[in-house]
């Protein structure tokens, strides 16, 4: 129960105003630990409360009466405007019984606006790294005075290049006294050395293995022969599903606008979401997949983190994510909160190892599925090796131009050569015995 963990009356009454009554593992776990102003490296997969679990700990530092605000109490990093977003509305929904203010620093938002938010000192600040790196050169922000700073999906942070604009805004933060880090994956050597530079004596929490991520959610894959065979599998599925709301994702922005524009044509209702979408757009998108104005969503991987959609229970694989950590975040969309979900990955020829690597990474095998409607010729490698690759096929050894090497000539031996017959001159004569014969040049070999 909530009310038997240390928080202010004010905080629980907001919980018992959101109907929260039993904390989630994650929230279990941490709030106790964070409450005591614990270091904590958290692991718990999406859908989990984790945001909960550092939000009411920090509102309970914060609480008190009002107060002139003179400097920044706590900073929440994400790696997305969406996430960013997301945790903003959680802080103020825990928060609606207290005098404890927030702001929001994001991409795509008008930055002299933000400047004037950043002047009314709000208690505890949420942003994206590189929008906040701005404000700060430009002299607009201090967080000298930042005693709580939260990584939250710091291995994405990592993975979207933010590793040393992280680095710079924790540097910012020099008298910070807890500093607690939550993602969905363990991540990997960026990740651990992270952990050591910003963390002191820190508390590790590892509420899932990569294994017992999202339990409840299906995987499949389906063979497909080329991405016009998978265009058909995806309407296929669309049309034959049971599902209320659906993500279609691809790893380039031309391709998901081209499926988007498909989906269209045949009268679905659908949006599409990738990078270079703008800020106005993009809440758009998200904003009518909540509502349920559409079902369908087609997103690069910029959805793939903060995206919290109340029934969302597809999600397809159009191209096969390039890492076992994105492939979790991808299906971590759907299955949330102890839902079923359903998760298919469409492979061609060039996916199968990705999608081999990723079996591997989880520790699982995933169910194998033929459409019969829709069945190709492609049903996997002939050959696979014990990883479950597929067995290549030696490639022979190009030059730059990309011609085919041949191999060298032996150069003949001493002994050959000394028994080679003595050429003489009148062997260099023509058969009639007048001019001689000029040695022709080796003509050069016919590129292949």
């Amino acid at each position: 129960m909530f009310s038997d963990f240390a928080l202010h009356e004010r905080l629980l009454k907001a919980v018992a105003e959101l109907k929260f009554v039993e904390p989630t593992p994650v929230q279990a776990a941490a709030i106790p630990l964070a409450l005591e102003g614990r270091d904590l490296r958290v692991t718990a997969q999406t859908g989990s409360g984790k945001t909960a679990a550092f939000v009411l700990p920090i509102l309970n530092r914060l609480i008190g009466p009002a107060k002139i605000r003179v400097s920044i109490k706590a900073l929440i990093l994400l790696p997305t405007r969406e996430l960013a977003q997301q945790t903003l509305k959680e802080v103020e929904r825990f928060s609606q019984f207290t005098f404890i203010k927030s702001g929001l620093i994001t991409g795509g938002e008008d930055f002299k606006v933000q400047a004037a938010m950043l002047r009314k000192v709000p208690d505890i600040l949420i942003g994206t790294p590189g929008r906040l790196l701005e404000q700060l050169n430009a002299g607009n922000l201090d967080l000298k005075e930042v005693e709580v700073l939260v990584l939250d999906e710091a291995d994405r942070m990592l993975d979207m290049g933010f590793s040393e604009d992280v680095q710079r805004l924790v540097d910012e933060c020099p008298n910070r006294q807890q500093t607690m880090l939550f993602s969905a994956t363990t991540g990997g050597s960026g990740l651990r050395e992270m952990i050591g530079k910003v963390l002191n004596n820190a508390e590790h929490l590892q509420l899932n293995q990569v294994s017992q991520l999202n339990a409840t959610t299906r995987q499949q894959i389906i063979t497909a022969d080329h991405n016009q065979h998978k265009e058909q599998i995806v309407n296929w599925l669309l049309a034959n599903e049971t599902y209320q709301k659906a993500i279609v994702f691809t790893n380039t922005r031309a391709m998901a606008d081209r499926i988007y524009g498909r989906l269209v044509a045949q009268d679905y209702k659908a949006f599409v979401l990738h990078g270079e979408k703008d800020q106005k757009d993009r809440k758009l998108a998200i904003d009518r997949l909540k509502q349920g104005g559409v079902k369908i969503l087609v997103a690069t991987d910029v959805a793939a983190r903060g995206l919290d959609v109340d029934g969302l229970d597809l999600v397809i694989n159009f191209d096969m994510p390039r890492s076992g950590d994105e492939y979790v975040h991808r299906i971590g969309r759907t299955g949330r909160a102890g839902n079923d979900g359903l998760a298919i990955s469409l492979i061609c020829h060039g996916d199968w190892n990705l999608m081999s690597s990723v079996e591997r990474y989880l520790k699982q095998s995933f169910e194998r599925r033929t459409i019969k409607e829709v069945k190709g010729t492609y049903g996997g490698p002939k050959n696979v090796k014990a990883s479950g690759k597929a067995v290549g096929v030696k490639k022979k050894k190009t030059d730059a131009k990309g011609v085919k090497k041949k191999s060298a000539a032996k150069a003949p031996t001493k002994r050959k050569i000394a028994n080679r017959p003595k050429t003489d001159a009148l062997s260099l004569v023509s058969k009639d015995g007048m001019a001689p014969l000029k040695r022709r040049k080796p003509e050069a070999p016919a590129a292949e």
